[in-house]
């Protein structure tokens, strides 16, 4: 007779071991984006401290961050510089193209995939329709057949920025997985592109962003049923620390595993808050020690520092100690 917590049998302890919050390690080494800051393609010496920031994802930055007469030094300054971080270690170096409809994206790729050392992360932002992801992947695609260059398969995260998107997200995610399984890139992760979406629905920010409450969950939701990251949104004013640590307690609650920053101040506050803490590893490791025990014993639902241990609370804490394995080994 297998062993049952609360009339579970272990049978489906077996098969539901991890949750849907993404921290398996799968076949493919977890990336942690718990940081992701964006640094713009044309300024050259905010590009070379890169290495010195100390941020899990840096986005070189060709879209917003960017005016249009600086596109073209943009792209060329990403790609030496993208040869330049060849032995950074520890970071995610990822490029934010241009969108499907600004008619910049095939120039973006064309130029900055001739860089010896390319990107391991493309970002594409406005993924408003499945159009965009199929128009993407063929533009990637025709590129890297008409290229003499090596084979190339980097991860692709897309973003949410407004309310077709969002609508049409869950579409656009199963389109990209598709691709995904044909080899064309690897389907990591989805952002909230908070600011526009504002824009696009004509919503008033306030500082507790409860407005966006809906969005930002819907989106945390869809992306833990791809088994993808979800990267919350910029915290504008990077003067407010207190701000910025409340929404970022916030977006790690809500289970979004990294944010988008602006600003190198942000990065510890933020880090923090998506980094289980001790306390919170020692619950885990407690709590499944607790759960191996009396699995071996053979003893029925027991409880556990005054809560009763259920699958959901097993899982939370099989992720807790996932979630920091997954950092240190980055």
């Amino acid at each position: 007779m297998g062993y049952e917590v609360l009339g579970v049998p272990s049978s489906k302890i077996v098969s539901r071991s991890i949750s849907r919050n993404v921290v398996s390690e799968g076949s493919r080494k977890y990336v942690p984006r718990r940081t992701l800051m964006y640094v713009p393609g044309h300024d050259l010496k905010k590009l070379r401290k890169i290495p010195i920031l100390g941020v899990d994802c840096a986005v070189l930055e060709c879209e917003d961050g960017v005016a249009l007469n600086k596109k073209s030094e943009a792209r060329e300054n990403i790609r030496m510089v993208l040869d330049e971080l060849k032995e950074v270690k520890g970071v995610d170096i990822a490029v934010r193209v241009n969108s499907v409809g600004s008619q910049l994206l095939e120039e973006d790729l064309r130029v900055i995939l001739t860089a010896e050392n390319r990107p391991s992360t493309v970002l594409l932002p406005k993924t408003d329709t499945v159009k965009d992801i199929v128009q993407f992947t063929d533009c990637l695609r025709s590129i890297l057949k008409d290229s003499a260059l090596p084979s190339y398969c980097p991860r692709l995260i897309t973003y949410v920025e407004s309310a077709e998107g969002l609508i049409n997200m869950k579409d656009i995610l199963r389109r990209a997985e598709t691709f995904s399984h044909e080899g064309i890139y690897h389907l990591d992760g989805v952002v909230f592109g908070a600011d526009d979406f504002y824009a696009d629905i004509g919503a008033v920010k306030t500082l507790d962003a409860a407005e966006l409450t809906y969005v930002r969950q819907k989106i945390v939701t869809v992306a833990k049923a791809f088994r993808i990251q979800a990267i919350d949104m910029v915290f504008t004013d990077y003067k407010d620390s207190v701000g910025l640590q409340l929404q970022s307690e916030q977006g790690a609650r809500n289970g979004y595993t990294g944010k988008q920053i602006i600003h190198p101040n942000q990065i510890p506050i933020v880090c923090k808050a998506f980094t289980p803490s001790a306390e919170r590893v020692e619950w885990a490791t407690q709590l499944i020690a607790a759960f191996e025990k009396h699995q071996e014993s053979g003893e029925g639902a027991f409880t556990f520092q005054g809560h009763m241990v259920d699958m959901p609370l097993l899982l939370q804490a099989k992720n807790v100690i996932q979630t920091i394995k997954n950092v240190h080994k980055a």
